[in-house]
């Protein structure tokens, strides 16, 4: 039988020399503490386990000790951000600065934890979000990101070598080709004619007859679908769906424009489906948004919506965004479009709920700079020369200014609340 992973692995660390209050008897109620969290004491030979590792710096004068302990754990699991637990006693504190200083210098990334007792509830709060921040990591190292067909050919800022994304952030990125794509959506079922009121939807795929009524009744109003677009839009998430299955993946981006223009319709309601079901899917082959999507969602817990800048007010500090997909889970209602730019398939215009926000921007050439801003959405407008999803943002903490003169690129990442803290402490701990 398997053992069951550990929440967490910890090892306390203590001098080569003894002496009075060298012992690891100055650290017994952490060791108990971090016991009763779900930690389980580990020695070098347990670091083969994937399951994050905290070293306990007992004592002053641990800095080589603790070192070693940190090769061994390098060579097993490669770039782990190191994790340092410290007390007020002991010289533990200062022997932690000079240690994660020397690790730095080496290129390793990570944090201290000063816990200032068994009743610090800060510091153990803290360490409950470093550990999460850690398997945070963790699960972008073990990602699958499907980019299906290649990135759009206007993200000239967004298309980053898949192997710096792999190295940077961790997702093993599958290149799909669009043909795959296409036979999927044939698999689906064939198209037949329809109207806005009713009638047979003419396609074979199991989740058509079931999805595309659910989806128009649930809506507060169809415009401009007839019910065969509803059942070509239910295809290509079938057709998705299929891929995902196949390749086996958590997250995926689509050259969406090309079934635009290839099939008529839109992967809107697709990749809306796809992260409301846990599959973080994102638009044009927009690998940085992607991965800045799946970072929030796991991070925070947030389902992302991923959208273009469309307006902004320099002297109100206001940033007006549109899209025409969202996520039905985080909206308050919706209508369903036709996809803006083309007038074809299915588009999604939700009415986002008013309240904070934050809003994120990855970008660089191997994705190493970072744009956030806090805000509250005051209003979900329904402009006609927009994408269908709008939202009116009013900047709380960033400046809409460094948009214009130090964007990092067109698509902006939404998550509901404000985050940017603890967004910005994993940015500067993780990579």
């Amino acid at each position: 039988m398997t053992p069951k992973m550990p929440r967490f692995m910890f090892t306390p660390v203590t001098p080569p020399f003894a002496g009075a209050g060298q012992e690891e008897s100055v650290v017994t109620g952490y060791i108990e503490r971090l016991e009763s969290l779900g930690g389980v004491r580990a020695t070098a030979d347990d670091y083969g386990v994937a399951a994050p590792l905290a070293l306990l710096i007992a004592t002053g004068g641990t800095e080589g000790a603790a070192l070693d302990l940190l090769g061994t754990r390098d060579a097993l699991v490669p770039g782990e951000p190191v994790l340092l637990l410290t007390h007020p006693g002991n010289n533990s504190l200062p022997a932690a600065l000079e240690l994660l200083a020397r690790l730095k210098q080496d290129g390793a990334v990570g944090r201290i934890v000063h816990l200032r007792g068994l009743d610090d509830d800060a510091g153990w709060a803290a360490l409950e979000a470093a550990l999460h921040d850690v398997s945070v990591r963790a699960e972008l190292h073990s990602t699958r990101l499907g980019l299906v067909g290649a990135p759009s050919d206007w993200l000239v800022a967004s298309s980053p070598d898949p192997t710096e994304v792999t190295r940077v952030w961790g997702p093993k990125i599958v290149s799909i080709a669009m043909e795959e794509l296409s036979s999927a959506i044939e698999a689906a079922g064939t198209l037949a004619g329809g109207s806005p009121t009713g009638g047979a939807t003419g396609t074979n795929s199991p989740s058509a007859p079931d999805a595309a009524p659910s989806l128009r009744d649930a809506a507060t109003l169809v415009i401009e679908p007839t019910t065969a677009d509803l059942a070509e839009a239910v295809r290509v998430h079938t057709a998705l769906q299929a891929i995902v299955e196949r390749h086996g993946l958590t997250a995926l981006t689509v050259r969406c424009f090309d079934i635009v223009i290839q099939r008529g319709t839109s992967g809107c309601y697709a990749l809306s489906e796809l992260t409301d079901a846990g599959i973080v899917a994102g638009c044009e082959g927009d690998l940085v948004s992607t991965v800045g999507m799946l970072w929030a969602k796991l991070l925070t817990g947030q389902v992302p919506w991923m959208a273009n800048p469309s307006d902004l007010d320099t002297a109100s500090n206001v940033l007006w965004l549109a899209h025409c997909t969202v996520p039905r889970t985080v909206v308050d209602d919706y209508a369903l479009r036709s996809h803006f730019e083309s007038g074809l398939g299915v588009g999604i215009q939700g009415t986002l709920p008013k309240g904070p926000v934050t809003l994120l921007r990855i970008g660089g050439t191997t994705m190493e700079s970072l744009w956030l801003a806090e805000g509250e959405l005051t209003d979900t407008p329904t402009e006609e020369n927009l994408c269908r999803t709008q939202a009116r943002i009013q900047l709380l903490r960033g400046d809409v200014r460094e948009l214009l003169v130090a964007p990092l690129g067109n698509h902006i990442v939404m998550i509901r609340g404000h985050h940017a803290e603890r967004l910005l402490e994993w940015w500067e701990t993780m990579l």
